[in-house]
């Protein structure tokens, strides 16, 4: 079995493949500093509670956006389950070529999810993930990452609204019955998701019409994507799982 792990900024996603099928998810929190025992024994439960051996993994691929927890957490892969994972960077066949002005500055959970979504969608496509931060990223039909935005995610705004204003709560994030709020938890759960919304059409389109490209698939992945999706015609496809498999399809072209 194939384990990928996404090291976001605020969860660590873990998938379990048995060849092409994702046979189970699980999370842990990025921002807690954990030791590689720590990590290692955190893994091993996880795994059993799916009713996963750790023999059963062979192979571990990861994608990293957050340098600091990568130490402790490849030492748990390779003292727990004697495997040297893969990280996806320079040097890994992705199947996408990075042509911005400077390639390095892209993620490696940009370039996964590109990837992804170019074998699953075909090209050109453009990428959404809405996770810490959103981002908008676009990859022509020869599989070329040509542009990204990158964006305030809704939990970020979320937050600076309650930190940053003192009489103002910390709330639930899900759609108000109407945009015309007259409280204010509706008014702010207004004000975060209908704009979010807006901000994700008319990024969607400015970027499709200023690059020219016909037939661009619109893709949406992350924890928010789907609350998002459901809101505007604007987004063809939401992939809740679209960076695991991303790591899954890198993963086999290193064979």
């Amino acid at each position: 079995m194939l384990l990928v792990m996404d090291v976001g900024n605020t969860n660590i996603t873990f998938g379990i493949f048995d060849g092409k099928t994702l046979v189970t998810t699980f999370r842990m929190t990025t921002k807690q500093l954990r030791t590689s025992d720590e990590y290692g024994v955190g893994i091993i439960e996880l795994l059993e509670r799916n009713q996963i051996s750790r023999t059963d993994i062979t192979h571990v691929i990861t994608a990293s956006v957050v340098p600091n927890v990568m130490h402790s957490l490849n030492s748990a892969i390779i003292k727990y389950f004697h495997i040297t994972p893969i990280i996806v960077g320079p040097g890994i066949k992705t199947g996408i070529r990075v042509v911005t002005e400077n390639p390095k500055q892209i993620g490696a959970d940009r370039i996964v999810d590109a990837a992804g979504a170019y074998s699953l969608y075909g090209g050109p496509v453009l990428v959404l993930d809405f996770g810490t931060a959103t981002t908008y990223d676009l990859v022509d039909a020869s599989g070329a990452f040509v542009a990204g935005v990158t964006a305030p995610g809704i939990r970020i705004s979320a937050k600076a609204l309650w930190q940053d204003a003192a009489k103002l709560p910390e709330i639930e994030i899900h759609k108000p019955s109407s945009i015309l709020a007259q409280e204010t938890i509706s008014s702010m759960q207004a004000g975060l998701v209908y704009g979010q919304i807006g901000q994700t059409e008319y990024i969607v389109r400015g970027m499709i019409a200023e690059s020219g490209y016909e037939n661009v698939k619109v893709v949406a992945t992350g924890g928010l994507g789907r609350l998002i999706a459901s809101e505007t015609d604007c987004i063809d496809v939401y992939d809740p799982n679209l960076t695991l498999t991303g790591l899954r399809l890198i993963f086999e072209k290193q064979k």
